[in-house]
């Protein structure tokens, strides 16, 4: 009898570890993260992931201010601190707020200018992705994955409640590539671009990868710019009006990949190469269609491999010296894909009368190593104040730095 009871229960220990492996072998694996896709099987054992975003507040003490590097004559000071996640900033009329849009943290942020201190308020919380904002005629426009609001005469009136301006923009549900930069043009009109839901793929409607403009109330809806993997930074030449915009190269491609660009557009309607075709001309190995670089506008200038090309901002103030006006100002957060960094900086790119481009180092210093990732910081996005003075958000710190000038004792005025 006991020999029987033994058998029972082994031959039941039996059939429930095999019925354990049969339903281990019939449960679906969990997702790859979005940021694997495109992922090739000779890169399958890289370690490499994106650097998770530092989303607590640093105290001004503990930011490395000294350690940036930048031309003679000029001055980095740390101008506010408290905005941990802070991208694009939006300056309003006069000048004396600055509203700061996020990405991972779901705020928008207000700081005031005080003369000599800044305050930092919240001004709304628990959006999906509200990394664009904008400021015009006294309103201040929030773009989030799935939402626009507008608060009009928000810096005089604090608690303001917004306008919700969601459904006349048409906005697409996917959340990857999918946060925006928004800004007004020369000609009054609100952009807005809107990225590819992935690395690399055929984009499942023709609603995303472009760039497109509205009138300020959402509509009028213009495309103006197809085949844009993810725009997240754009800025108006100041003499010729023409859009120049950044785009991300796509990711898994190696060491040297493809670059990141700075594009224009000149007219509306062009095609930028997007899945197809990359940087000036290089078909792409996995999304492939016969003359794929048929027809494709090249970029005006290549970025570098990886760089995470973010906000553009031509200067046009008068405390900075004659050489860089109209000099575009470009941040590179700083690549995760790739072994070596690159990026982690402020880059001056002057764009000459004939097309072409001279690109000079302009804040160094946020990456400590040349080989290795010891970075304290990545600079986001720009913006020029009242006075010439600019503004660079830096992300990882949740901080605005001030770059100011003043002429060396004994240095002659150039003319």
């Amino acid at each position: 009898m006991m020999r029987t009871l033994i058998a029972a229960a082994v031959a039941a220990a039996f059939a429930a570890s095999f019925a354990t492996v049969a339903q281990s072998q019939d449960k679906p694996k969990p997702a790859a993260p979005a940021w694997q896709q495109g992922k090739p099987p000779a890169m399958a054992e890289s370690k490499l992931a994106p650097h998770a975003g530092k989303m607590t507040e640093t105290p001004a003490s503990d930011i490395p201010i000294g350690k940036l590097k930048l031309p003679a004559g000029f001055k980095a000071e740390i101008w506010a601190t408290g905005l941990p996640g802070g991208r694009a900033m939006a300056v309003s009329d006069d000048g004396k707020k600055v509203y700061v849009g996020t990405r991972a943290i779901g705020r928008v942020y207000e700081v005031s200018d005080e003369g000599g201190k800044r305050s930092v308020r919240t001004v709304v919380d628990k959006l999906t992705q509200p990394a664009g904002v904008a400021f015009k005629d006294g309103a201040l426009y929030v773009f989030a994955i799935d939402k626009v609001l507008k608060y009009d005469g928000i810096a005089g009136n604090p608690g303001v409640q917004p306008q919700d301006l969601t459904a006349k923009f048409d906005l697409p549900k996917e959340q990857h590539h999918n946060w925006k930069y928004v800004a007004f043009g020369p000609d009054g009109k609100l952009y807005v671009p809107f990225g590819a839901p992935c690395n690399i793929c055929e984009p499942p409607s023709k609603e995303y990868a472009q760039i497109r403009r509205y009138n300020a109330d959402g509509s009028g809806k213009e495309v103006l710019a197809t085949g844009v993997r993810n725009s997240v930074g754009f800025d108006w030449h100041p003499k010729t009006k023409e859009l120049y915009f950044t785009d991300h190269g796509r990711d898994w491609a190696g060491d040297k990949g493809f670059e990141d660009e700075l594009n224009k557009i000149s007219k509306p309607g062009g095609f930028y190469g997007f899945p197809y075709c990359h940087n000036n001309a290089t078909p792409d190995p996995d999304v492939k269609k016969t003359d794929a670089c048929k027809g494709v506008t090249k970029p005006v200038r290549l970025m570098g491999a990886h760089v995470a090309t973010m906000g553009i901002k031509f200067y046009t103030g008068k405390m900075f010296p004659a050489e860089y006006q109209n000099t575009a100002l470009i941040a590179r957060k700083g690549s995760w894909n790739r072994e070596k960094p690159n990026g982690f900086d402020v880059v001056a790119v002057k764009i000459g009368d004939d097309g072409k481009t001279t690109v000079r180092p302009f804040i160094t210093g946020f990456n400590e190593s040349k080989d290795s990732y010891k970075f304290w910081g990545r600079p986001a996005y720009l913006a020029q104040m009242p006075d010439g003075a600019l503004l660079v958000s830096d992300e990882q710190t949740g901080a605005i730095y001030r770059i100011s000038y003043e002429r060396p004792k004994g240095e002659p005025k150039k003319k």
